[in-house]
């Protein structure tokens, strides 16, 4: 009778700190571990486990490669939106990455008018699917597929970077799926993206987008985060609209909404996001801006970003017309609200809010 011993799987340096990399490696390997932190640094440097010219003995470097790994995602196509003003290298980018599994997501490079690479800001996903369902999102039509590990959140950022050689600054968990949804993978990637021996993205250059599932927000906040930014896809001021724009705010409603992040803390120089996709004829009239106003009130310190409405596959409405979109925003700002408004990037090759997950066969988070 054979005895086969049990294949030994190797760790995804990608879900790992320096230090756990560097207290892991001091337990499994017979030697080379004290190089740890140089081999971390590398690897968010050049995208690969590059042990050459470290004196490493051959012994050391076979126990690196059997123990660790590296998963940067395979990409399976890369689309740019056509743009007079800002040139191919910094037209708004959407990469379709494919997992190990078979899974696809995808993510987004958008520039920022004016700005170098370093303003520009990169999308991630943190789900295949979403099981969210807002009617306006191509990804929570397609339903939720599984959760992202930790390994494969930072794996797009360093894909990006290294592989497609993209420039940006800030990091926005916008993409595919509920951030707050796969928290815990979520907030390790976030460690890992902060790392200073690796990327070091400070937390005021990360923001976590979230519909407010119950329970999340106050998750969010016993994790302790300090200085990461945080907004709200909200959309609809009263909870008979909100629950036919989005099914998360059943059984819950905008009242408890608002009381976690009541709770939530604000730090002196904080100020919620407030996102509110515009689409004309759902969520556009003069009471809409009334209702979402009274919210910014109730909760402190808001920007509203407006963001005109993508049609993806199956669309609820008509992208808005630049004259309604001037007229909403000019009610929300007699209201007292801070307004941002967000141009449309990627609607032509369904890279903007709410149209990702075509992978999924039917189109993305909001």
């Amino acid at each position: 009778m054979l005895n086969f011993l049990p294949v030994r799987e190797t760790i995804d340096i990608l879900s790992l700190g320096s230090s756990e990399l560097a207290d892991i490696a001091a337990r499994v390997l017979p030697s080379g571990a004290g190089l740890a932190g140089r081999i971390y640094s590398r690897v968010f440097e050049v995208g690969k486990l590059d042990l050459d010219g470290l004196c490493l003995s051959p012994r050391s470097i076979s126990a690196w490669r059997e123990r660790f790994s590296l998963g940067l995602l395979n990409i399976r196509r890369v689309v740019r939106e056509a743009c007079e003003t800002e040139g191919g290298a910094q037209a708004t980018a959407k990469a379709i990455l494919g997992l190990s599994d078979g899974s696809e997501i995808e993510c987004v490079r958008i520039p920022m008018p004016g700005g170098d690479g370093h303003k520009a800001t990169l999308c991630v996903s943190s789900q295949v699917g979403c099981r969210m369902a807002c009617v306006f999102c191509e990804t929570g039509r397609a339903g939720l597929h599984r959760n992202l590990a930790a390994s494969e959140i930072v794996a797009q950022v360093l894909t990006a970077r290294v592989i497609l050689g993209w420039n940006f600054g800030n990091i926005v968990f916008m993409g595919m799926g509920e951030s707050l949804d796969n928290l815990g993978e979520v907030a390790r990637a976030i460690q890992v993206l902060g790392d200073e021996r690796g990327l070091g993205y400070s937390m005021n250059r990360l923001t976590i987008c979230t519909s407010g599932p119950d329970g999340g927000i106050e998750a969010l906040r016993e994790l302790g985060l300090k200085r990461i930014n945080l907004s709200i896809s909200l959309n609809a001021g009263n909870d008979e609209k909100r629950n036919a724009l989005m099914p998360v705010n059943r059984g819950r409603g905008l009242a408890a909404l608002v009381s976690s992040l009541s709770t939530y803390p604000m730090r002196r120089n904080f100020a919620l996001g407030v996102n509110w996709c515009l689409m004309p004829h759902l969520n556009d009239s003069r009471e809409d801006a009334r209702e979402a106003a009274a919210f910014c009130a109730s909760v402190g310190r808001c920007i509203v970003n407006l963001i005109p409405y993508n049609p993806g596959r199956n669309p609820v409405a008509r992208a808005p017309e630049e004259s309604e979109i001037e007229r909403f925003a000019g009610w929300l700002a007699e209201e007292c609200c801070v307004v941002k408004r967000r141009a449309s990037k990627g609607r032509t090759i369904m890279a903007g809010c709410g149209q990702l997950g075509g992978a999924l066969g039917n189109g993305s988070g909001f």
